[in-house]
């Protein structure tokens, strides 16, 4: 079973499931495209090998035992090519030693079947976002802050340029986006060396007419948090 992201300038979550098991494969590739994922499913190794070199994705889950390339050799060559992307390990060998096996090839977690499905949910989640820290994107609703190129990602696929005090200021919203940030400590996380917290305000209005006024919420005598694109 494979997807394919709607629109290809826009982050998504994609997923490459490594699994032999034909039945479980599907149930989990149906699984996690319920949660928001576009999945790659590939039944064998070498498969599984050729869409992890030739597409890029934001996690791997790889069964160890699997026909024609065991699963920590899979990994060991992804490894050597530089493919970053964080990797569970699925799989019913589950001594210490094979354990160790799997994280010294280069998974950065492991977990052995059978498996309860919401922690297998759960750890997905986790390596989600250590891949969204390394890549230095934030999403923002529907769209994305790539705060190492200064860019946000529209959900339509348009893509904007902040100015680099821009890029700051957003970025310490979408950091902790539930929570109300006074002027006072923007000023400071942001805008180190600024005497006025007027500063705040001018580049909320920068925001807003660059990214539209739901961007960013006032909330009066507090003020600002994380809008909606």
């Amino acid at each position: 079973m494979a997807g394919t992201s709607g629109t290809a300038d826009l982050p998504s979550r994609r997923l490459l499931l490594i699994e032999d098991d034909r039945e479980l494969g599907h149930m989990l590739a149906d699984l996690f495209t319920e949660q928001g994922y576009t999945v790659d499913l590939a039944l064998e190794g070498q498969r599984g090998l050729h869409l992890g070199l030739s597409r890029g994705y934001d996690v791997l889950i790889v069964d160890r035992g699997l026909p024609a390339l065991d699963g920590i050799d899979l990994l060991r060559r992804l490894r050597r090519q530089a493919v970053t992307t964080p990797a569970l390990v699925l799989t019913a060998f589950g001594t210490v030693a094979d354990r160790v096996a799997g994280l010294d090839a280069g998974a950065e977690d492991y977990l052995v079947k059978p498996f309860d499905v919401e922690e297998l949910l759960a750890r997905v989640r986790a390596l989600h976002r250590r891949h969204l820290d390394q890549a230095g994107l934030l999403p923002l609703g529907a769209g994305w802050l790539d705060s190492e190129a200064h860019l946000v990602r529209l959900p339509s696929g348009e893509q904007v340029t902040l100015s680099g005090q821009e890029c700051r200021l957003l970025r310490a919203l979408a950091t902790r986006p539930r929570q109300v940030h006074t002027r006072r400590s923007l000023r400071q996380r942001v805008f180190d060396g600024a005497q006025k917290e007027s500063i705040v305000d001018t580049y909320v209005y920068y925001l807003r007419n660059k990214l539209g006024q739901g961007v960013v919420c006032t909330v009066r005598g507090v003020g600002y948090r994380l809008g909606e694109l």
